[in-house]
């Protein structure tokens, strides 16, 4: 099955320094364990200087930089091989071109059709569906099958992908060996140690989006972190990129989560710093191009995206936005929204970002 895995997601000789053609971004290299937790260290030290200088403030931080980004890679793919999975069963129930929100299968059917595949008899996969996991509906979607994903393996555990073209079911990966498994561990380890520093010291942790092959795990285990921190006020801060085709979807998806769990949603939204090397890599190895055709596009996106967490703002004042950009038209469309949705800047749910001495002329105005 190797030939089959995902071109996307897999390591490649050519792209291996991923520097090229990237300017607005810092790339970390694996170099071993140690290195980590020095990048580690740093971080903690970042958060204290924030706690410490401000109220409220803010630290970044890369996932690349606290373990084997081959792991990303390996965990990226196995979350996009099964969410496609499960837009592939909703098209075959006659659900094809809905939003992923509003796609639901039939357990019924689900039902029968893993059992098809061979990957779990009916008996195995009716104690699935029950009501405690589903409600009573009748009916799962994305976060369903998400949440029975997270139930069904763990992490280290990576699963047999089912193929709907052959109808096998195909290792992904053989299994992690003993070493890897615990790069893995260490790294939410690692994680897990700066949110607790972030939470003690009143500071937001922010996340910090890379490339698209990295990004679902990314963000994944940044939501892993928002489902524990963010119980009472948002800590720990997931970024969206909207030079991504799939960015609204990830947004709606994520928020939906935030809803049925009372959790904070806490995002950064970006247009994305790594589009040339994205484009060239995806032109190379022969897959999809995952970045929107024109800026404009790009521009739609990010004000869609924007739109959607304003209304969720003024609906359950439970999520916080960043508004990462140096575009005048998005900060002015932003004051305006907040103001049409009665968003006061007092309440501090709205923030926004810019390189130091990058776009003085939008920085200072809005600090005043």
């Amino acid at each position: 099955g190797a030939e089959q895995r995902e071109k996307q997601y897999r390591a490649h000789r050519g792209f291996g320094d991923r520097r090229g053609g990237v300017i607005s971004a810092r790339t970390y290299f694996y170099a071993d364990e140690a290195k980590c937790d020095q990048h580690m260290e740093t971080f903690l030290r970042c958060i204290d200087a924030s706690g410490g200088s401000s109220e409220n403030g803010f630290s970044a931080i890369k996932l690349t930089a606290l373990g084997r980004p081959q792991f990303l890679l390996q965990f990226s793919e196995v979350l996009v091989k099964w969410r496609r999975f499960f837009h592939q069963m909703a098209a075959e129930q006659g659900q094809a071109g809905r939003a992923a929100l509003e796609m639901k299968l039939e357990a019924e059917k689900l039902q029968e059709a893993l059992a098809n595949l061979g990957i779990a008899t009916k008996a195995e996969s009716q104690h699935w569906f029950t009501g405690e996991n589903l409600g009573m509906s009748g009916t799962v979607d994305l976060l369903d099958w998400n949440s029975l994903i997270d139930s069904r393996t763990k992490l280290s555990k990576l699963l047999l992908v089912p193929n709907m073209q052959t109808g096998q079911l195909e290792p992904l990966l053989s299994r992690f060996t003993e070493e890897e498994d615990l790069q893995m561990k260490r790294m939410l380890q690692r994680m897990d140690v700066l949110a607790k520093r972030a939470t003690e010291k009143g500071v937001r942790l922010m996340v910090d989006a890379e490339q698209s092959y990295f990004q679902p795990a990314i963000s994944r285990l940044t939501l892993e972190m928002q489902r524990r921190f963010n119980r009472d006020q948002a800590i720990i801060f997931n970024t969206y990129q909207c030079y991504l085709k799939e960015a609204y979807d990830n947004v709606t998806v994520d928020v939906e989560l935030s809803r049925r769990e009372g959790w904070y949603f806490g995002t950064k939204l970006v247009r994305g710093a790594y589009m040339e090397q994205e484009r060239e890599r995806a032109a190379q190895i022969g897959y999809e191009d995952p970045i929107n055709p024109t800026y404009e596009k790009t521009n739609e996106m990010y004000h869609r995206c924007l739109d959607y967490i304003l209304e969720e703002i003024r609906h359950s004042r439970k999520a916080n936005v960043m508004v990462a950009s140096h575009n005048e038209d998005t900060v002015k469309f932003t004051l305006r929204r907040m103001m049409e949705l009665g968003i006061h800047p007092s309440e501090k749910k709205v923030y926004f970002g810019q390189l130091l001495g990058m776009c003085d002329q939008i920085t200072f105005p809005l600090g005043e």
